[in-house]
């Protein structure tokens, strides 16, 4: 993104036309260049509201406290992540349009499902699916229905010639309620990790702290994978199909 000095302010190309103003830190003399301090300004790149960045730059300046910031920002979901499997092999087989229409057929399955369960946030982007609950268990029968009705559909006469499967990573705990899906943190990270790059088609993967909230149930298998040269242990679900 490109950023263009104007008079009395700042450009950010394809976000404002307008002129930003916002106030520079004054630069030092290990670091001899501006830096943008003015949430405002900040918060038009979207990375953050306007008020995460001031708590931020309010703790950066030591006038907050980490705790205060946490108490302030922190709250329980467990999230669910979920990849689609073959993009790129997709998008040179089939092309563009073909890839893109076999990312539609896997949200017109999924959103419903989500909903159906009681999401409280969801967030497609690319071939990613992200969505929050407030109950570990619903996530996972979310994504255990997920895989099922994923498996019908490429089962049916709708199912395109490169139909999708789904890669499921869930994580639950504390996370940082900012940024566009309100979850920032080690168990969002995870999750992550589990969904777009462990899991292969068809399996949900989970986080240690996810499976200490869900071990209780008798309908689904769990299998532990040790950290080993992994960045951390997390679980298999195995389920019915």
């Amino acid at each position: 993104m490109a950023l263009q000095a104007a008079s009395g302010g700042l450009y950010f190309h394809n976000i404002d036309k307008e002129p930003v103003r916002n106030r520079l830190m004054e630069s030092s003399s290990s670091f001899p260049y501006p830096l943008l301090e003015d949430p405002v300004a900040l918060a038009r790149c979207r990375g953050w509201s306007e008020a995460v960045y001031s708590d931020l730059l309010a703790l950066q300046r030591g006038e907050m406290s980490e705790t205060t910031f946490r108490s302030t920002h922190l709250w329980t979901r467990a999230i669910l992540v979920l990849d689609m499997t073959d993009f790129t092999t997709s998008a040179i087989s089939a092309g563009d349009m073909g890839s893109l229409l076999r990312i539609l057929d896997a949200q017109k399955v999924v959103l419903p499902v989500l909903q159906e369960h009681g999401a409280v946030l969801s967030h497609c982007f690319a071939d990613d699916i992200f969505a929050l609950f407030e109950d570990p268990s619903v996530a996972l029968d979310a994504a255990i229905e997920i895989q099922r009705r994923v498996t019908a559909f490429n089962d049916s006469e709708l199912a395109s010639a490169f139909p999708t499967h789904c890669c499921i990573g869930i994580g639950y705990g504390q996370v940082l309620k900012i940024g566009p899906d309100l979850a920032q943190g080690a168990e969002m990270n995870m999750a992550s990790k589990l969904g777009e790059d462990l899991a292969r088609g068809r399996e949900i993967l989970i986080t240690e702290n996810t499976y200490r909230a869900v071990s209780e149930r008798n309908d689904v298998s769990f299998t532990h994978h040790p950290q080993d040269e992994r960045p951390f242990g997390f679980y298999e679900v195995g389920y019915a199909v």
